[in-house]
């Protein structure tokens, strides 16, 4: 199967050529290698002009092409699959537009129950704290987490899954290529334990209009998808409808009013989306939370972040924050009872806020981040 794969992929390589023409084109000709050596007419009767013209082209130039796929994944132990294949995931045949080919880098990917965590590039500290922080509960509930690895909160998800479970990553580019750049370690950390997945050969950069086309891929695999902020229009909204359009649960956390990266996720609240405070509203939702845990956390995640890195007077100080009552400088020093002086406690929140575990809003007050 891995071979019709290969070929599978150079078709579509193809500018125009899209997964139906492949499939009819295979289908008549009897396997994925012979559609790829398919004569002209046998293509323009199966294709459209411009699809086929395109694939004669590509032919043409890279005649060699899909031993180049095959070799390339052999390098990188990137495993091709196709829909037959057993370790092709059963939910994932289910949606209206499967993808035909499937590379896969890391491990099979993890036969468990999945919870696809999406949302915006440009998060805040309170979107990604949120993100990781349901992620790594439901993960250590032997829940597999799916993302995008995308800035934002993305990463944020694949983190906190990692550190008590595993997760898959889609990309929109070869299961080879780090984007953005900065994820390649954390890539790599997934492919370890869970799975880095494309739709596209080894090498393949990324392409805008790859993006779109992940998303059916990460809704496609979970059995519902988690909107962690979103502004009205975008690509997490795209998740989250098709998700809807395959029958499958939209949850969504709530924000402020005031935050056009919550905004989106309102929306979907209003529309039916299930409100998302905590891993527990999709744990009972699908009575998961009954499953042993892996590495039950005791403590909320960012407790522990500031236990490690904080000073003795940092922590009198975060102690006294949350993260819903907003507090001035003259507050914190009159709760400390003379404890500090406003400069030094001014130092100290600025301090905690280049480590993005407090934020201050307009009025000069802090919270946690």
């Amino acid at each position: 199967m891995a071979l019709d794969g290969v070929y599978f992929a150079a078709m579509l390589s193809a500018s125009g050529v899209g997964i139906p023409g492949v499939e009819r084109l295979a289908d008549y000709a009897g396997g994925a290698r012979e559609a790829w050596r398919a004569d002209a007419g046998t293509l323009q009767h199966h294709l459209s002009e411009k699809a086929a013209r395109a694939l004669l082209a590509l032919r043409a130039e890279k005649p060699g092409l899909p031993e180049e796929i095959a070799e390339a994944c052999e390098k990188q132990n990137i495993r091709v699959l196709v829909r037959e294949d057993k370790e092709y995931p059963p939910i994932l045949r289910e949606i209206a537009r499967p993808p035909l080919v499937l590379f896969v880098r890391g491990n099979p990917i993890p036969n468990t129950e999945r919870i696809a965590v999406v949302g915006s590039r440009a998060a805040t500290q309170y979107g990604k704290r949120v993100a990781e922080e349901i992620a790594m509960d439901v993960a250590s509930h032997g829940v597999t987490v799916v993302s995008g690895a995308a800035a934002g909160i993305d990463s944020a998800a694949h983190k906190g899954a990692l550190r008590t479970g595993r997760t898959v990553a889609v990309l929109g580019c070869g299961a080879d290529v780090a984007y953005p750049r900065f994820n390649a370690k954390l890539l790599d950390e997934i492919a370890e334990s869970g799975a880095v997945l494309s739709e596209y050969p080894p090498g393949t950069q990324p392409f805008p209009a790859f993006f779109p086309q992940r998303n059916r891929i990460i809704s496609g695999l979970s059995r519902g998808t988690l909107v962690v902020e979103a502004a009205e229009r975008s690509g997490s909204l795209i998740t989250a409808e098709l998700a809807l359009s395959e029958g499958r649960d939209v949850f969504a956390v709530p924000g402020s009013i005031y935050s056009d990266l919550s905004k989106g996720c309102n929306r979907l609240i209003r529309q039916g989306a299930k409100l998302t405070a905590s891993a527990e509203d999709i744990l009972d939702e699908y009575s998961w939370a009954g499953k042993e845990t892996q590495d039950k956390r005791q403590t909320t995640l960012f407790e522990e972040e500031a236990s490690e890195v904080l000073s003795e007077e940092e922590r009198a100080v975060y102690a006294l924050l949350s993260k819903e009552e907003a507090l001035s400088v003259d507050e914190i020093i009159y709760r400390l009872h003379g404890r500090g002086d406003a400069s030094n406690v001014a130092f100290l929140l600025l301090q905690m806020q280049l480590r993005g575990l407090v934020e201050e809003d307009e009025n000069r007050a802090y919270t946690r981040a």
